[in-house]
């Protein structure tokens, strides 16, 4: 008894601290902390086990925010815990203050950016997958709002949880009815959502989100079936202060000094209790993982290869010498060649199937506990994940991605299947690395710096086998690139990747026929592009460059050139300017303005000027 009444004083604690944070902000989220209040403090004072003083601690059980709107709630947690001075509470989303609107990891106890709604689930299985690895008794637990449960991918990451039977999962569900400009879809009908979630292949259990007792009772059978568990709790949207309780038209706004007042007169003042004393220390638990190196031996190729094929046989290499490797699948392993990896190092493995939003997802929360996460789909339904990327982004995660099956020397399998748009997602992304090798020799030195590279990574690979044009052990560091052809002569440069290099070595032959010529650059890394070599060579070239991509024209390679000659050139940019359609590859080459022959008559006009 005495510890639930201590959890009711410490959620009129959170309670508080959320209302005066919020309006000495001007700007925020209070009611939403006020419903979840009595769950939170339940959460992290009378189920969760977790140090204090280490957030790295492997055995703390890990907590997602993923309505992330209630940021002050997680930051007056914190103060409670000691974690953070209670001072800092009133600089709430000022510039200098790392308590942000919305969490990021730049608060240290934060593992993943949330805010984006529907996206914390995917990153609390990442993390529940990385506890079963590392064979840890710890749980992940997560935080979310109904509003956000009409997200698909809500129900991807419900869907994978279940297949992996992560019993060390528990959701729990602030059902508070009210979303920002309506009620919710399902309102307090929680008997639907448990529904949902038992059809999903979970124990639901539905709660009074208010009554300690009854929170605390449902958190203790969490996970005892042997499944993933979800608290569906039936909470009020501004509870405890009358004239905001379940009412709408109060999202997002802050209370007004004169509100506060009354707010606080209702709620009553800080009742006395140490939260700190409730805190419950985790079992002692070190992960043990061997040392992990990030090069690898290298295969040696001495016939066309496609470079899809490389990047698998990098990834089953760098598999072999790094236990801290994790391979996701999108289903399309045998496109991938991740096949490769999955048939040595099955424990390691995932298989997502198809549903990109959530693979990536959970990538974000195996990074956030360790582990070195690659993922690979199709370059077109990365796209789909494109909001997860840029979360993953948002909290420097160590995510890998690969990105097959790019621009039109696919072939026959039509536009649907041709990543045309991947260059312009990952080449704003702050950090980001993008790298797009041309052969085999430079695809696996790719990934070998893709691994090395602290962040975010991404390699575009293509679906024909191609030419090798490099010698064993060739570098390919970030931000670098390669001369293939130059002679003193050239008075035009033509930079490329991928399979555009080589449709440019057959222009230069074809052209060295002619006795004409021009300096080729390969530059297999776009982002960070190698703007000083690339403004070099164009130079000695009399100011004329081509750049040739099977990409369309905006945010790729001809965007990136252009920045970095900053029109100090003349710039020609083959690109595919067309909706495409199915046909063989050198076909379509030709028919969108990217073959060696549509190459060879630019350089040819350029020279002519």
């Amino acid at each position: 008894m005495a510890k639930t009444d201590d959890l009711r004083k410490i959620a009129s604690r959170l309670r508080v601290h959320s209302l005066r944070m919020t309006t000495t902000a001007g700007s925020g989220h209070p009611t939403t902390c006020l419903s979840a209040a009595d769950l939170t403090a339940c959460l992290f004072f009378g189920e969760m086990r977790w140090n204090t003083r280490n957030p790295g601690d492997p055995a703390n059980d890990e907590f997602v925010l993923s309505k992330g709107h209630a940021a002050p709630l997680l930051w007056a947690v914190y103060a409670e815990a000691g974690v953070i001075p209670m001072k800092d509470l009133m600089d709430l989303r000022k510039i200098s203050s790392d308590l942000e609107g919305h969490p990021t990891p730049r608060m240290k106890w934060v593992k993943a950016a949330t805010g984006s709604l529907g996206q914390g689930l995917s990153v609390g299985v990442g993390m529940a997958l990385a506890q079963r690895l590392d064979k840890s008794p710890a749980r992940t637990f997560v935080l979310l709002g109904d509003g956000e449960c009409a997200e698909g991918a809500v129900w991807e990451a419900a869907a994978s949880a279940a297949n992996w039977r992560l019993r060390n999962l528990c959701a729990v569900v602030d059902v508070n009815r009210l979303g920002q400009s309506d009620p919710t879809m399902h309102q307090h009908d929680l008997g639907a959502l448990a529904r949902k979630f038992r059809a999903f292949g979970w124990e639901a259990a539905v709660v009074d989100g208010h009554k300690v007792d009854k929170i605390l009772e449902a958190l203790g059978k969490a996970g005892k079936k042997g499944r993933p568990t979800a608290i569906l709790a039936k909470t009020f949207k501004g509870k405890g202060v009358s004239f905001i309780e379940n009412r709408d038209g109060w999202h997002g706004k802050p209370l007004k000094a004169d509100e506060l007042a009354k707010a606080i007169e209702e709620i009553g003042c800080l009742p006395d209790v140490d939260a700190r004393k409730l805190i419950r220390k985790p079992r002692p638990f070190k992960a043990r993982r061997r040392p992990a190196a990030l090069d690898f031996p290298r295969t040696v190729y001495k016939e066309k290869t496609a470079t899809r094929l490389a990047y698998g046989n990098a990834l089953l290499s760098l598999g072999k010498v790094n236990p801290s490797v994790v391979v996701l699948d999108g289903d399309v392993k045998n496109s991938t060649y991740a096949d490769k990896f999955f048939e040595a190092f099955p424990e390691r493995s995932l298989q997502s199937y198809i549903a990109e939003q959530n693979m990536v997802g959970v990538g974000m929360g195996l990074a956030a506990k360790g582990y070195l996460p690659f993922m690979a789909s199709f370059a077109a339904f990365l796209t789909r994940a494109h909001d997860q990327i840029r979360m993953a982004a948002y909290s420097f995660s160590n995510i890998k991605l690969c990105g097959s099956h790019v621009g039109v020397s696919i072939g026959e399998d039509g536009p649907s299947q041709m990543g045309l748009e991947d260059l312009a997602m990952f080449r704003p992304i702050p950090g980001c690395l993008v790298l797009y090798p041309s052969d085999a020799v430079s695809a696996e030195a790719c990934v070998a710096t893709m691994a090395a590279h602290a962040g975010m990574a991404y390699i575009r690979t293509t679906r024909p086998a191609t030419p090798i044009l490099y010698g064993p052990g060739e570098p390919f560091p970030a931000g670098g690139s390669k001369v293939l052809r130059k002679n003193e002569s050239d008075a035009v440069t033509v930079i490329a990747a991928g399979i555009t290099v080589h449709e440019a070595l057959k222009a230069w032959d074809a052209l060295a026929k002619e006795g004409l010529g021009f300096r080729l650059i390969d530059a297999y890394s776009v982002e960070p592009l190698d703007g000083e070599a690339i403004r070099r060579e164009v130079a000695e070239t009399g100011g004329k460059a081509i750049v040739v991509e099977d990409h369309f024209p905006g945010g790729g390679l001809g965007d990136a050139v252009a920045q970095a000659l900053a029109g100090r050139a003349v710039l020609r940019h083959l690109c595919v300017r067309e909706l495409p359609r199915s046909g063989k590859p050198d076909e379509l080459l030709e028919r969108y303005g990217i073959s060696a022959g549509h190459i060879a008559r630019a350089v040819k006009e350029l020279l002519a000027r």
